[in-house]
Parts: C-alpha cells; sequence; structure tokens
C-alpha cells in the first residue's frame, strides 16, 4: 500500500487490497473512495468486496468509478464525498493518477491552479497538461 498525500485530508493510492481497509481505519482514514471500475479488476478486489471490507473496518465507502470520459457529475460526486467525510480521505484507481485528476478538478476555483499542480506532483502525479481544463473549470465556477 502506498498511500500519496494530496492535502491534510486527501491522499491517493493506486488498487488497494481488502486486507488493507483496517490498516487505513487504524491509521485514522475515515472514508475510501473507489475511483476503479469493477470491469478493471477481478472479483476479489472489485466494490463489493471493497466495501465490505472498509464498512467492516468502520470505514466510509464510495464508489465512484472513473472509466472512459470524466464528467461533472463524477467530479461533482468525489467532492461531495470528500466534503462530507468526518476525516481523512484515501482514493484509490489503478495507479492514483485517476483519483488525482478528480480531485484536481474538483477543487479548480477554490485553490490556486499553481497550488493544485504542485500537491499532484508532490503525490507522484505530474498534471500540468491538466492546466487548461482546469483554467477553463475554475471560470466556469466562477460564473456560477
Amino acid at each position: 500500500m502506498d498511500i500519496r498525500q494530496v492535502t491534510d485530508l486527501y491522499h491517493t493510492s493506486a488498487q488497494l487490497e481488502p486486507s488493507d481497509m483496517q490498516t487505513l481505519a487504524d491509521q485514522g482514514i475515515t472514508t475510501v473512495i473507489c475511483n476503479r471500475p469493477d470491469a478493471e479488476v477481478p472479483p476479489p478486489i472489485q466494490a463489493a468486496a471493497m466495501q465490505q471490507a472498509a464498512e467492516a473496518a468502520g470505514l466510509t465507502f464510495v464508489f465512484n468509478p472513473v472509466g472512459g470520459a470524466l464528467s461533472l457529475p463524477i467530479i461533482e460526486e468525489q467532492s461531495e464525498a470528500i466534503d462530507a467525510a468526518e476525516g481523512p480521505v484515501v482514493a484509490y484507481c489503478n495507479s492514483g493518477a485517476r483519483s488525482t485528476i478528480v480531485w484536481a478538478l474538483g477543487v479548480a476555483g477554490e485553490m490556486e491552479i499553481d497550488e493544485i499542480l504542485s500537491r499532484a506532483r508532490a503525490a507522484g502525479q505530474s498534471l500540468d497538461w491538466l492546466r487548461p481544463n482546469l483554467e477553463a473549470l475554475a471560470l466556469q465556477k466562477s460564473k456560477g
């Protein structure tokens, strides 16, 4: 398990295992977000198995798969799950990239773009290519 800190309350990871859930709970994580579609993984690590393990460890589990096109509802669901969390969140996918991207798009307009990109880089994800999208989304959010 390789947890990467993006903010004080948001972390990303590559694919987790059901056996990781108790360790996450012991580390103070309160919510786990799965950004990996079930079609990408075998049944032992699909969302239902991960949710069962997370809930058994006392964690909140959110299934918000990111596959194909990234849509505004996915970004909003991720942001809402983070905002509703009672403590630190870990979001995971195959490498942590999708979980970082969906976070970055969710905070566009709330955090400076350079800060978003810097935090992503510190968590091992270079999202410089995403700058135009972040700028456009921030502008869209500012217009209400």
